[in-house]
């Protein structure tokens, strides 16, 4: 019927998806059709269906947001005037399991910091003691993301409505189990981001090379599809992007269409656990013997390899060996997943009868009988998983054949979200397409595909920004030309929508670099530019006697001239600006120096029995509570590969306020083979964590300081040194002088009560006195 009405465009008939399995005279549920659509045009379905059906009879569904111990810490707090970066630490530490946060009483019993944090400060203590009244009480009403019902007649007539804005917009007080309950029909109109995301590639495959492709005329047969999936290149791809789905596609190796769809029905719990997967994996490359148990059951068992995968498998077994109608078999599969004793002995005789009398072996039905009971409750809807493995394969090939006008369109959709722009735009690269920094003369809203090879970043992503600024900016652009200068680009912009947040926003991420590429200058004189603008906007308002008109260029305001950006720092600010680094890695001010102690990259690690150094820096941090208590993962990354690391909690404990993202940490620690991750995988845990100044203090020989005599003629350099260093000592590194002027020059230890710390700081300073060069740590 779907099929018919041009809802989906799979045929059911050449791949078995049974409408008993929707619609059948047993059946006595409603029958509920999930459509996802375009997010983007969702909005014309829901307003279609109102003006078909009758705005009266028509709403969506409410939801019931309720208070969990991570919220009522954050509402309490507020409420009681306590400070927001407060109530959010202490939010922040309950801990999560299983993407759920732990109950406030669980949190206390498993994070020994709340606990201490609860015994020694009065606030706290008040703070818990009312929110654990208030937790789980409902807090607010929502709105259904998909859900919307149709009723036969005025809503009012079948349920109570809820109005959040006084009558304007009303949805149904009912939420979608009660929804049904009553009798009424929901409908699931869900926006699907990916198919977004294929309606703007497909634009941008016609701009790129003026074909437009109609993917639903696309045959399931690509061999360069198939290929991404076999090399599990998924970042992108709809339904297949987890690592643990990565590692199932590379033992699979999907060649046909048919294996998509079956994977995507086996990555759940029950399959993996069960050993169908295996089974499965191991019949697909010819390892394992295929047992269709009949050879009439050839053609319903052969697009799964003789592994009863689907639940309309269930129903098909049923019809053609136990002589059930598909309408029988569907109420039989139903069964079979509620596990009804009485039921099941019902069916049992059924399907022994049935075979005896279509000329089978009753043994054999029993047999499939207790095969499907097995397999019924981690069987799928094969009709769903089907219309899913379509939109798998569109996404597959249009990484294969377009991969720029992909991964743009990928990046556009979730530009809000830095962390995921962040995995896309990371994968981007890994797929040899180059990502072109923001720019304020180049950049559209959106990431765009510049060619095959090449993409633009949107200035949309840049945080601070929005989309109404970044569209009075275009059309500045469009109006007047390329941007001269950051005072030329404040004139011309609308400073009620571009506000000076915008401005900064821009500069940190790089989006004036082909301007000028003095960030720091260029941030330091926003506030200038802003006022020159304003002043010359009401200059341009004026005019007579008074009107200073050339003049006024002539009077042009300068740069604020201050020193550069190293590269920490423009990264850091990068970084605030696009929620990750871009223009390089941090790692790499240190990487030369690191690697005197620290001779193996992250991407070279290898099992061994001793333990052995990595370094790398700090990108992410997750907490676990298991039976030995608390403890923390933590991914390093160096530039060549992240890499996972463990740290239980008898080190966690000591050493728990060194993880600081984007600080670099070096590990002692012991690497394995990690077979679960995959092959060449490794697992690492810590048994020691340094940060580098403790690194540098632990493998350096000593500080070498060279004075040339032209740093100050009186005492005050010494004065100087002195100060400087006594900021970081006691430490455990000697300090050497090398000192010389015109007439001499010596070599001086200065004595273990001169011992620093090696903290950036100290590194820092002393270069900017004496200059980079004057300043070296000298290694073991």
């Amino acid at each position: 019927m779907a099929y018919s009405l041009g809802i989906t465009d799979l045929d059911p008939l050449r791949y078995a998806l049974l409408f008993e399995r929707f619609l059948n005279p047993e059946r006595v549920s409603m029958p509920d059709f999930d459509i996802d659509f375009c997010q983007d045009n969702r909005w014309r379905v829901i307003e279609y269906v109102r003006e078909a059906y009758g705005k009266d009879a028509v709403s969506q569904i409410a939801t019931f947001g309720t208070m969990s111990s991570k919220a009522v810490i954050r509402d309490v707090g507020r409420v009681l005037d306590m400070p927001y970066l407060f109530c959010d630490a202490l939010s922040k530490l309950i801990p999560v399991e299983q993407n759920k946060p732990l109950s406030l009483a669980k949190a206390l019993e498993a994070e020994p910091q709340l606990k201490e944090k609860m015994e020694a400060e009065e606030e706290v203590r008040q703070l818990f003691e009312l929110a654990s009244k208030l937790e789980d009480l409902t807090r607010n009403v929502g709105m259904h993301a998909g859900g919307v019902l149709i009723a036969p007649g005025k809503l009012t007539d079948f349920c109570p409505l809820y109005s959040a804005d006084g009558g304007s917009s009303v949805i149904s007080q009912y939420d979608k189990d009660d929804v049904e309950k009553v009798g009424l029909v929901k409908f699931d109109f869900l926006g699907l981001r990916n198919l977004t995301i294929i309606d703007l590639a497909v634009r941008y495959v016609e701009q790129l090379t003026g074909v437009k492709h109609d993917l639903n005329t696309l045959t399931f047969d690509d061999p360069a599809a198939y290929q991404i999936l076999k090399d599990a290149n998924t970042t992108a791809i709809f339904q297949v992007e987890s690592e643990g789905m990565k590692k199932l596609l590379k033992k699979l190796a999907p060649d046909r269409f048919e294996d998509i769809i079956a994977v995507l029905a086996l990555y759940r719990p029950g399959p993996l656990g069960s050993g169908m997967v295996d089974d499965f994996i191991l019949r697909k490359k010819g390892q394992q013997k295929i047992d269709y148990f009949h050879d009439d059951l050839k053609a319903c068992l052969e697009p799964t390899y003789g592994v009863i995968v689907y639940q309309e498998q269930v129903m098909q077994i049923s019809q053609i060996i136990g002589g059930y109608t598909l309408g029988g078999a569907d109420m039989l599969r139903r069964a079979m997943g509620k596990k009804k004793p009485e039921e099941m002995d019902k069916h049992r005789s059924t399907i022994a009868e049935g075979a005896k009398q279509k000329g089978y072996n009753p043994a054999l039905a029993e047999q499939l009988f207790d095969l499907m009971t097995k397999f019924a409750e981690y069987g799928f809807n094969k009709s769903h998983t089907a219309a899913y493995a379509v939109v798998t394969y569109q996404t597959a090939w249009l990484k294969a054949h377009h991969c720029s006008a992909f991964m743009a369109a990928t990046m556009s959709s979730d530009m809000d979200n830095t962390d995921s722009v962040k995995i896309f735009h990371e994968d981007t690269v890994k797929n040899g397409i180059t990502v072109l920094a923001p720019d304020v003369n180049a950049s559209d809203y959106r990431f765009v595909p510049v060619d095959a090879k090449t993409v633009r970043y949107g200035l949309g992503a840049v945080k601070g920004t929005g989309e109404q600024a970044v569209n009075v900016i275009l059309a500045a652009r469009k109006a007047g030309g390329p941007f001269k200068d950051l005072f030329d680009f404040c004139t011309r912009v609308d400073k009620r929508m571009v506000n000076r947040r915008t401005v900064e926003a821009l500069i940190r991420a790089g989006a004036f670099d082909a301007i000028d590429d003095h960030r720091a200058r260029l941030l330091a004189s926003v506030g200038i530019a802003m006022e020159w603008a304003e002043q010359a906007e009401r200059n341009a308002m004026q005019s007579g006697l008074f009107d200073l008109g050339s003049a006024a260029e002539e009077h042009a305001p300068q740069y604020v001239e201050v020193r550069r950006w190293n590269e920490k720092q423009q990264l850091t600010e990068e970084k605030t600006a696009l929620g990750f680094f871009f223009s390089g890695h941090p790692y790499n001010a240190v990487r030369a120096e690191v690697r005197r102690f620290v001779r193996r990259s992250l991407d070279k690690l290898e099992p061994a029995r001793d333990l052995q150094l990595l370094a790398g820096l700090v990108t992410a941090t997750r907490t676990k509570i298991t039976g030995r208590g608390k403890m923390a993962f933590v991914t390093l990354d160096d530039g060549t590969a992240p890499q996972e690391v463990a740290i239980y909690a008898e080190v966690l404990e000591t050493e728990r306020g060194k993880l600081n993202e984007d600080e670099v940490l070096i590990i002692e620690g012991k690497v394995s083979k990690d077979d679960f991750a995959g092959e060449g995988k490794v697992r690492v845990t810590a048994e020691r964590i340094l940060t580098l100044a403790e690194a540098r203090g632990r493998f350096a020989r000593e500080l070498r300081l060279t004075l040339n005599g032209q740093v100050s003629s009186d005492r005050s350099a010494a004065q100087r040194l002195k100060s400087l260093l006594s900021a970081y000592a006691p430490g455990a590194c000697p300090v050497r002088i090398s000192y010389r002027n015109g007439e001499a020059q010596c070599e001086l230890n200065l004595g273990d009560s001169a011992r620093v710390r090696l903290e950036d700081e100290l590194l820092a300073a002393l270069g900017e006195w004496l200059t980079a060069d004057a300043v070296e740590i000298r290694y073991q």
